[in-house]
């Protein structure tokens, strides 16, 4: 990576909230794709000036003051940039909202070490900018790799605390859509179950089993929106946020979420499954680990599903047999981030922003209604 000719200057304000903070810590807070390190060798070199007088190492910055920078150097904290077409929601010069797809990781993490959603965000980002690395996509929130779905992203470091901080006070709103076995008899209700890591160990399961390790507070919210001969479409808000909550409140009340490998019966759902016409699904208490009855033949199992990368995300997926006389019709979990609602970090207006059903999920449901349509 090169930088241009020219290097690229830019003129800063020191924010309230970094009141004090050495010039280092402060330059890196606005190009995040640059260490410490590495502001500290252009401090070094006489290409910082704070007021007009060139910063020493040891130089603090106070609120009010401009802070000029010459990135003489190109950014040594880059992510690899991977152009991939994005369904882009709405997008200002602070975020950017988009509709991630099934089988996306968000950043790289173990077994996905590239190919995630932040390394296509890294470039776009870079096709906007002077050179490489300018802006870094920021990571708030997260969703499953294999739940799709509405995400934001901000692009600066006020937005990205502005929003972090949303998220911890929990003044963001957020609903998702979910495809799950049985009937729900009630029209809404709440979980309050308290979710801690499986006990079973090795996994990154989740459970609400009294001897789950570390178990905090979780509340969902969930309304039923249509229901079918076995099956019902239901919108769920987590009030907390919890790894995996949505897929273990669910499968706790027997429910679980259609081609859940880890909390449902089955890691895919085919054809046959339409006619299990089940009204609930005996659940273990602890909601995670383990099959769950049914009411007719067992469902396939992927193998390796207990496999598990780091933060959260599922291991590679071993693909089961096609079988031409039953076709799968989902091969991830029946959920989808449908709508976010939060006030603009920066000019604090109000956001709402949805996403529509997955075509995989809507597919599945298009076919129920159809089925119900027929049987009348």
């Amino acid at each position: 990576m090169t930088l241009p000719e020219a290097p690229f200057v830019a003129e800063l304000t020191v924010e309230a909230y970094l009141q004090g903070v050495r010039i280092d810590s402060f330059l890196v807070r606005h190009f995040r794709n640059y260490t410490p390190y590495r502001m500290q060798r252009l401090v070094r070199a006489g290409q910082v000036r704070i007021e007009g007088v060139v910063a020493e190492t040891s130089s603090r910055v106070y609120k009010g003051q401009t802070v000029q920078v010459r990135l003489v150097e190109p950014p040594d904290h880059l992510l690899p940039p991977e152009p991939r077409d994005l369904e882009i929601i709405y997008e200002d010069q602070w975020l950017i909202v988009v509709n991630k797809p099934a089988d996306l990781v968000v950043h790289p993490c173990g077994n996905y070490s590239t190919g995630s959603l932040a390394n296509a965000l890294q470039a776009h980002f870079d096709a906007q900018t002077q050179f490489p690395g300018l802006v870094r996509p920021g990571i708030v929130h997260r969703l499953d790799r294999l739940t799709s779905g509405v995400m934001v992203c901000p692009k600066d470091h006020l937005a990205h605390r502005h929003l972090g901080m949303a998220w911890e006070q929990g003044r963001v709103s957020k609903s998702y859509l979910a495809l799950v076995y049985g009937e729900v008899a009630d029209e809404r209700g709440s979980v309050d179950a308290a979710i801690g890591q499986w006990p079973g160990g090795g996994t990154i399961r989740m459970s609400i089993s009294p001897d789950s390790i570390e178990p905090r507070p979780s509340r969902t919210l969930y309304e039923v929106i249509e229901r079918f001969p076995g099956f019902t479409l239901v919108i769920a808000r987590p009030l907390t946020g919890r790894l995996h909550q949505i897929r273990v409140h669910l499968a706790s009340i027997g429910h679980p979420v259609l081609s859940d490998e880890f909390y449902g019966p089955s890691a895919v759902f085919r054809t046959s499954d339409l006619d299990r016409h089940v009204t609930r699904l005996a659940s273990p208490f602890h909601g995670a680990g383990g099959t769950l009855p049914t009411t007719g033949q067992a469902f396939d199992r992927r193998p390796g599903d207990d496999d598990a990368g780091e933060d959260g995300e599922e291991g590679p997926r071993i693909p089961i047999d096609e079988d031409p006389n039953d076709p799968i019709l989902l091969n991830r979990q029946a959920l989808h981030a449908h709508g976010l609602k939060f006030l603009h970090p920066i000019t604090h207006a109000a956001m709402s922003f949805e996403a529509p059903l997955a075509a995989d999920i809507d597919n599945v449901v298009r076919i129920l209604k159809s089925r119900r349509a027929a049987a009348k």
